[in-house]
């Protein structure tokens, strides 16, 4: 009989293209796991990253684990270290920092100078995008008051993405996949910066009031505009990080 006869199900073995599919998918998933302790700091600079541990705290076998530390070492989130395994990367150094802001610079102002060209189309998104960080600042905001819990991560996440998401839907409407491709490489050096949250001051405030000048700037027209609100925020958000450290 055929490999490929009917089970007593009624259906098909899976094939091997579903089966590296779901092999994918089970990585994926593995990735995003570790990300978030990462993140989040349950797993704190410095600490150890066992492959096994990992393994049976996820409820899976070794292999993906240790495909999505791979995957990690590539960003930089973690290292590996000779006969000791994996280890979470201590946060940015003051070059790196440096370098990271550089690099985001060169990056988003050539971006807004592209989008400016279909501001158009790219203004009601953007205003959704800063309506949606107001109102994650503000959830946090809340928490934060008299006689609530302080924000943690879990609190803050939203907030976070947020931010971010106002900074892609600009790149995005460069129309240049290889600027958005080098934005999203950048991604989870953007949010290694959130390990330092809790060392220094919260700027909500100042994010907020930033991206409303970019948002107004697009809507004036001014390339020039757009650019000069973008490099101002960029370079107020290396002064606040390095004055956290």
């Amino acid at each position: 009989m055929s490999s490929r006869q009917i089970t007593a199900g009624g259906t098909e073995p899976p094939s091997r293209s579903s089966s590296v599919v779901a092999r994918r998918a089970l990585r994926d998933g593995v990735y995003d796991a570790i990300l978030e302790k990462l993140l989040d700091g349950s797993a704190p600079p410095g600490s150890s990253l066992g492959i096994d541990p990992l393994a049976r705290e996820l409820g899976v076998s070794p292999t993906p684990v240790r495909e999505a530390l791979v995957q990690l070492e590539h960003t930089g989130l973690v290292s590996r270290v000779a006969l000791k395994g994996y280890r979470v990367a201590p946060p940015l150094s003051a070059e790196q920092l440096l370098e990271l802001f550089d690099m985001r610079t060169i990056l988003e102002t050539a971006a807004v100078q592209r989008a400016a060209a279909h501001a158009d189309e790219l203004v009601p998104e953007l205003r959704a995008a800063h309506a949606r960080h107001v109102l994650a600042a503000h959830e946090v905001q809340k928490r934060r008051a008299p006689g609530e819990r302080p924000a943690d991560f879990t609190d803050l996440r939203e907030y976070f993405a947020a931010d971010w998401e106002f900074h892609l839907t600009i790149i995005r409407a460069a129309g240049n996949r290889f600027l958005a491709q080098a934005a999203e490489s950048l991604s989870a050096h953007v949010h290694r910066l959130r390990q330092t949250v809790h060392h220094g001051t919260m700027d909500m405030d100042q994010a907020i009031e930033e991206h409303a000048a970019i948002l107004a700037a697009f809507e004036t027209g001014d390339p020039a505009a757009v650019q000069e609100a973008m490099r101002s925020h960029l370079s107020a958000v290396a002064q606040r990080v390095s004055a956290d450290g």
